[in-house]
């Protein structure tokens, strides 16, 4: 059976590691969309390679370009807010979201309320707006399948267990670039050294949030809505290895843990086989003996202060974590400009927190609610930068 599969976010490193997937299983599955940012060129270059019935780009303004790139293929193309919802809304089996931060949101909740299966890779969907997107995954019967490396190897781990039966679930941590460094030299990082992952490439933005472990505490808040497990349930542990990426503490004492080498296309696989596995070639199996040890160690919250400030976000509930995550784009951002330092970034989103807590008290109902805090957080965010003053 031909399963037909849209990516938002295909020029990304999550999309790139699906269209690979999907290359190495031809007659499997079919390209219905395919979505990219503002590269035209890396975009229509892909649309050609994997046989993409549609692609398009959210940026409006590459729209010629990406049009004239794919001149006489046949490919159908577009640009703007449109011309992505119309790729979304194409006849698709399973749509993979891996477009990266709150832009994510209104793409991923449109093939939601499709009913689509969704092969969740955008955690700000979930950070910002789980109450409403957990609600519309239940009312549209939509299926959320995890594509985090952590959350899908816990729901492996968890596989037909009870949820009520979990003492604890728990998110494992390279432990980033700093892991062993001092605070002081932290706080003189660069941003090239802090985008520096010792595992992992996933881009600039996203390698620095595991840096500063907000990446960790940005899948707490995901776990808690994927799970609906209480944040008192959740944990995270530094894991230099990355081999071990979620573990399920049960009530009898027992431990399932999901293990595997460090590469996405592993839980990319698991959501795209649908209840089967698929082979990876040229993926390196999991030889335990080769590895030789596996370590673990506490997360440090008073070097990595953003995962302290995830748990409270999290903890507090309402639209607190959609405040924290608006918060955190613009500082990270600002950290990449050079405008403040790497513990900039958590000065910055705590104070928006404690700022907007009296404001914000209940969770957005709709996408709309949580994309207009999360507007409004970020345009006070970015005032309150030194270099706004």
């Amino acid at each position: 059976m031909t399963h037909t599969v849209t990516i938002l976010g295909a020029t990304g490193s999550i999309g790139r590691s699906t269209t690979d997937l999907l290359a190495q299983h031809p007659g499997r599955f079919r390209i219905g969309a395919l979505v990219g940012g503002r590269d035209a060129a890396a975009l229509a270059k892909l649309a050609r390679e994997i046989g993409a019935d549609f692609a398009a780009l959210a940026d409006e303004s590459q729209g010629a370009a990406l049009r004239d790139a794919l001149s006489g293929t046949g490919i159908a193309n577009g640009a703007g807010d449109s011309a992505v919802l119309e790729a979304v809304a194409r006849d698709a089996d399973i749509v993979v979201a891996a477009v990266s931060g709150a832009a994510g949101l209104r793409p991923t909740h449109a093939a939601l309320r499709l009913g689509r299966t969704v092969a969740l890779a955008n955690k700000e969907s979930l950070v910002c707006a789980g109450d409403a997107f957990m609600r519309d995954a239940a009312r549209f019967k939509a299926t959320l399948l995890p594509v985090d490396s952590e959350h899908n190897a816990l729901a492996q781990a968890l596989g037909d267990g009870r949820v009520s039966d979990v003492t604890k679930m728990t998110i494992t941590a390279s432990g980033g670039p700093f892991r062993t460094w001092t605070r002081e030299r932290i706080a003189a990082a660069s941003p090239t050294e802090a985008a520096a992952h010792p595992t992992w490439s996933m881009g600039m933005k996203i390698n620095i949030d595991s840096a500063s472990l907000m990446n960790k505490g940005l899948e707490l808040i995901e776990a808690h809505h994927l799970f609906a497990i209480e944040a008192e349930r959740l944990d995270v542990i530094v894991h230099p290895q990355s081999i071990v990426h979620g573990l399920i503490t049960w009530r009898d004492g027992a431990v399932t843990a999901g293990l595997a080498m460090p590469d996405m296309r592993v839980p990319i696989a698991h959501c795209l086989g649908l209840g089967d596995r698929l082979t990876i070639e040229r993926g390196r199996s999991l030889d335990l003996a080769a590895v030789g040890s596996l370590t673990f160690e506490a997360a440090d919250e008073a070097r990595f202060p953003c995962l302290r400030i995830a748990r409270a976000a999290l903890a507090e509930g309402g639209a607190a974590p959609t405040v924290m995550n608006a918060a955190n784009e613009i500082a990270v951002a600002a950290f990449i400009r050079g405008e403040i330092d790497f513990y900039g970034i958590a000065e910055l989103v705590e104070r928006a927190c404690e700022h907007f807590a009296p404001e914000y008290r209940s969770a957005p109902a709709d996408v709309d609610e949580a994309l207009a805090i999360d507007a409004h957080v970020r345009a006070w965010s970015a005032k309150a930068l030194p270099s706004a003053a």
